[in-house]
């Protein structure tokens, strides 16, 4: 990925001041500042030994047009030596800048205001570094640098030293001498204790603080970390205690390879070790961290910036990213064959120049800010990179996630302009902080209602204003093709390639935006908005599903809970004829009225044809199912809303039309449970058609049932309308009597399947004449009186108590007998079954004895006759006499009955048909005299053994001496009153009084807990 992160920002000739010398070192830092708050500077150290200072916040030079680079601003010059200027090391927090020359050690201030002095120190020093601390500030050991102070008497006690102060101030370096590496203290000030910045003169002195004896070979590479000296020789690089001295090998360079190369890098406090074009990053402790860093070509120096290193190689300047290791930027400089180039970069983690120098020229380089870097890959249409850079940047802490987010929004309106509509709506999900109403132009053409809620003026300018979708898909256009004429021009274009390659037309790409913005607000409906944006989101969805013709999402978002504002919607919907969509809309707004009377013109419009379901129209043929269909479903929705509703005015005028075309639902309605206010049954009933008998006793059924009316009219009425519909149903079945048994069946079921009950009439009758209580049976028995529903007349009459009416209609008519035999056991009394015997025997009206009836009633409920009633004394034939039987004469003579020759049985009626129940009869009779005997005689012995039982325990001897004791209270019996309980326990009269006679002393209460003794009658011996 390829993005701007260093810009060109200043420029220093050499030539213009010394042509005679080249440029040697390079050092960059930020110094406080008299008229700023900080100021950068640059020291340009040469080969004559001159020091040159350039100031890179000067804006003296002017600027003729963007190509044109300014000039680094020459401040002052100071000549240090005749030889060349090695190294240069400013250290801000005194003013002072160390210089390494001709083997020596200089110090001037950072105004190069006077000239170099020489510190007292031996020579041959052939390196210098510094020992920093991580948050950029120096260490001291002297007395007035603060909190400098105590990690310099750390760092001195490491070293095993102890001394008192008496100068202001120092700093500790690591020098290279030989093949020792001295450890010593930059001590400033003179010796009458003065600092050289209140006299303006004196210089300093280097201190030593500890020898270590240095690696094998040449050191050309230095950095000195914590308490960790990292040195670089031919050989390879080590590393060196400065407490103990101790050294050891991090790793060996290869034969023939470039010089070892060390740059501390500040922000991460860690080490970059360069191997030919190889960057490993080590620790404090030599051990490598993260991945390597490989660089395109072999490098002359390397330098630091933020998250990004700097090398220069082949005059050219490559930016690499620390973490990933990728080359992020080239810049070209001083072109091939340029030269040894030196790279300087700030000591500081908030740097933001690096430099660059060659023979004779400088250039500095500025960190383009990451928001501008962010802008720069949104210009170039780079979206990826620039969100991989935001991301990168907020993983960092460098940026806010708010920043982040407004990032996603910016790139996703970018992609929208360049008909990326898919891609776009991804980078508005992925926005916390963008609004859906940023959206709403493009839907909506302003003005309109939701014109004020629009941010203005959020992001940086880099897409047009908002515009309608069309608007934005006839740009897109337009720009393609402009671009595309430009391209056969060979003039380059930023526009998407893809554009050309995948060009999509008009309708593809309006489609396409609708879908993907409708898929934004859809999620939007999921956030926590102000209910005026909430509108907005709602509203205009249903706009674009209605441009999309998406019916289904268009009747899902309005049947369910939303914001839509019907005066926005209402006239599209009627116009566009999705009524209902607006049905269910009005119903979702509580608009009842409305919404019930959309269901009733669209259940109009299906049977007349006129309106066509867009459900319907999927290439299938407009069938007469659809229409029903259509019709029931219309039916269907306005009964959901009426049966929650409690206008019964609005009920009632649209039942009507309901129960035309489903009975069940004009049901539901009238019987819901949802309402909170009951209807008026009056009005209700009223208001039934009188042709929808059904709706009117399953109203009335729900009212009795569900609701436990006592109304008695309304139980009444409820019967009237059962009698008459039970009579229509019976004569109707009488007239089709013609047809075969197989055809009546058929017919009866289809008449039950288009009834709302799944009970045939007559049933639902009888049960509720059995059940009810509270209607009027006369009124009732007048309707039916000249009927032929026998059953229910006998349920009636036993309601007003003619017990004869009913055992002749369960007899006689119905033929019946389990009931009518059923019935006399309810009436309870033993004349009952006398009487319907007779009834049997006697029918009447010219009908023949029913015989067989008779003997199922002798023989089911014989016991409960009385022989003599039944077999009244009657001449009976002698020979039937003999089918009896002996055993029958006997049974009879045992109960003292007339004679045979006496009974009185109807000479019609076969005796053989009898003559098992009447000896069975008999028998019974013999049975219940006999087990009554033996019943009294077990009665009288329990009684005599209960009498026999007493009378021993009344009688049984109990002594008792001096030595008997109260088992109560122990006292000695000797001649005083006592008494003994049931279970042989013995009390003394006073503990008696006080016990009772019911419990004993063990607690036993005689009368809840009886003491049983066998007696005779169980077991004696």
């Amino acid at each position: 990925m390829t993005r701007v992160v260093l810009e060109p920002h200043a420029q220093f000739d050499l030539t213009a001041h010394s042509r005679a010398t080249s440029i040697r070192s390079l050092a960059i830092a930020t110094l406080p500042h008299p008229k700023l708050h900080r100021s950068t500077f640059l020291y340009v150290g040469t080969h004559s030994g001159t020091v040159f200072s350039l100031s890179a916040d000067s804006n003296d030079a002017a600027q003729n047009g963007n190509a044109v680079l300014r000039k680094l601003s020459f401040l002052r010059s100071v000549s240090v030596s005749d030889a060349a200027v090695e190294s240069i090391s400013v250290i801000e927090e005194f003013g002072k800048v160390l210089l390494l020359s001709d083997g020596a050690l200089f110090l001037v201030d950072v105004e190069l205001s006077n000239r170099a002095s020489k510190l007292s120190f031996s020579r041959g020093v052939s390196l210098v570094a510094r020992r920093r601390f991580r948050n950029g500030e120096s260490e001291g050991l002297g007395s007035g640098l603060g909190s400098g102070l105590g990690s310099g008497l750390g760092l001195f006690q490491k070293l095993g030293g102890v001394r008192e102060l008496q100068s202001e101030g120092g700093c500790v370096f690591a020098l290279v001498v030989g093949k020792r590496l001295i450890i010593a203290e930059l001590v400033l000030g003179n010796r009458n204790g003065k600092s050289e910045r209140d006299d303006g003169g004196g210089g300093g002195a280097l201190v030593v603080l500890k020898e270590i004896q240095c690696v094998d070979g040449v050191v050309s590479a230095m950095v000195w970390l914590n308490d960790s000296i990292v040195v670089g020789t031919a050989n390879g690089y080590s590393l060196v205690s400065c407490v103990t001295g101790q050294s050891s090998v991090i790793f060996s360079l290869p034969d023939l390879s470039r010089p070892p190369r060390l740059k501390l890098l500040h922000k991460e406090w860690r080490v970059l070790l360069l191997v030919d074009n190889v960057g490993v990053i080590v620790d404090a402790h030599g051990q490598p961290v993260g991945g390597s860093l490989v660089f395109r070509h072999g490098l002359d120096s390397v330098g630091e910036i933020d998250s990004y290193v700097v090398v220069v190689s082949d005059g050219k300047i490559e930016v690499y990213h620390k973490r990933n290791g990728s080359c992020v930027q080239v810049l070209p400089f001083g072109g091939e064959a340029v030269g040894r180039c030196v790279v300087a970069s700030e000591e500081d983690r908030d740097g933001r120049f690096v430099a660059v120098a060659t023979a004779t020229k400088v250039v500095c380089y500025q960190k383009l800010p990451s928001v501008e870097q962010i802008k720069d890959l949104l210009r170039k249409k780079n979206y990826k990179g620039a969100i991989s850079l935001v991301e990168e940047l907020e993983s960092e802490g460098e940026i806010t996630k708010d920043l982040l987010s407004f990032v996603h929004a910016q790139v996703g309106f970018l992609l929208l302009f360049d008909l990326h509509f898919e891609e776009a709506v991804d980078h508005f999900l992925l926005s916390e902080t963008m609004q859906p109403s940023e959206v709403f132009p493009f839907i909506m053409r302003d003005p309109n209602r939701w014109s004020l809620l629009v941010p203005r003026n959020r992001y940086w300018g880099l897409h047009p204003p908002p515009a309608p979708l069309e608007d934005v898909i006839d740009d897109g256009l337009m720009t393609v093709q402009r671009a595309s004429f430009l391209r056969k021009a060979g003039v380059e274009t930023i526009v998407d390639n893809d554009l050309f390659v995948n060009t999509a037309n008009r309708a593809d790409l309006l489609e396409s935006a609708i879908k993907n913005i409708s898929r934004y607000l859809e999620a939007c409906r999921e956030k926590d908005l102000t209910q005026s944006v909430r509108e907005g989101v709602d509203t205009l969805l249903m706009y674009l599903y209605r441009a999309l013709n998406c019916v289904e999402d268009m009747e899902r978002l309005a049947s369910s809970a939303n914001w839509c504002v019907v005066d926005e919607l209402e006239q599209m919907l009627e116009e566009s004829g999705h009524l209902r969509t607006l049905a269910f809309l009005y119903a979702s707004k509580g608009m009842s009225s409305k919404a019930v009377h959309v269901w009733r013109i669209l259940a109009r419009n299906y049977s007349s044809g006129l309106w066509k379901d867009p459900t319907f129209e999927n290439g299938i043929e407009y069938s007469g199912e659809n229409l029903v269909s259509g019709r029931a479903i219309a039916a269907a929705e306005a009964s959901k809303i009426l049966e929650e509703s409690s206008d019964q005015d609005l009920i009632l005028q649209h039942l009507g039309w309901i129960a035309d075309i489903s009975q069940v639902l004009a049901v539901r309605v009238l019987t819901s449970d949802k309402r909170e206010i009951l209807l008026s049954p009056d009005e209700v009933i009223t208001t039934i058609d009188p042709q929808k008998v059904d709706i009117l006793q399953r109203y009335l059924q729900w009212l009795i049932e569900d609701q436990d009316c006592n109304d008695t009219q309304l139980h009444t009425l409820y019967a009237l309308s059962l009698a008459k519909s039970a009579i229509e149903a019976f004569e109707s079945e009488n007239i089709s009597g013609s047809l075969n048994s197989r055809n009546i069946e058929t017919r009866s079921l289809a008449t039950l399947k288009n009834s709302i009950f799944q009970i045939p009439v007559r049933e639902r009758l009888q049960i509720f004449l059995q059940s009810s209580d509270l209607y009027d049976p006369e009124e009732v028995l007048d309707l039916i009186e000249g009927s032929e529903l026998w059953f229910e007349k006998a349920i009636l009459y036993r309601r007003l108590g003619q017990e004869t009416l009913v055992l002749q209609i369960l007899a006689l008519k119905l033929e019946d007998s389990e009931a009518a035999e059923q019935y006399c056991a309810e009436i309870g009394r033993a004349d009952a079954y006398m009487q319907l015997l007779e009834m049997y025997l006697d029918p009447q009206d010219g009908k023949d004895p029913m015989f067989t009836a008779a003997v199922r009633l002798l023989h089911n409920h014989g016991e409960s006759l009385d022989p003599l009633q039944v077999l009244e004394p009657c001449l009976m034939q002698e020979e039937e006499v003999v089918a009896i039987g002996e055993a029958a004469v006997e049974e009879v003579v045992v109960l003292n009955a007339p004679t045979a020759k006496e009974w009185k049985l109807s000479p019609d009626m076969p005796l053989q048909l009898a003559s098992e129940t009447l000896l069975r009869m008999f028998r019974a009779r013999v049975h219940h005299h006999r087990q009554g005997q033996i019943v009294h005689n077990l009665s009288r012995a329990v009684d005599i053994d209960a009498r026999l039982s007493r009378l021993e325990e009344r009688s049984r001897h109990v002594q008792i001496n001096d030595e008997s004791l109260c088992d109560s209270c122990n006292a000695r019996l000797g001649t005083k009153l006592f008494a003994m309980y049931p279970d042989d326990t013995v009390v003394c009269y006073k503990c008696y009084r006080r016990q009772g006679e019911s419990v004993s002393v063990s607690g036993r209460n005689f009368k809840d807990d009886l003491l049983i003794k066998p007696g005779w009658l169980v077991s004696r011996s």
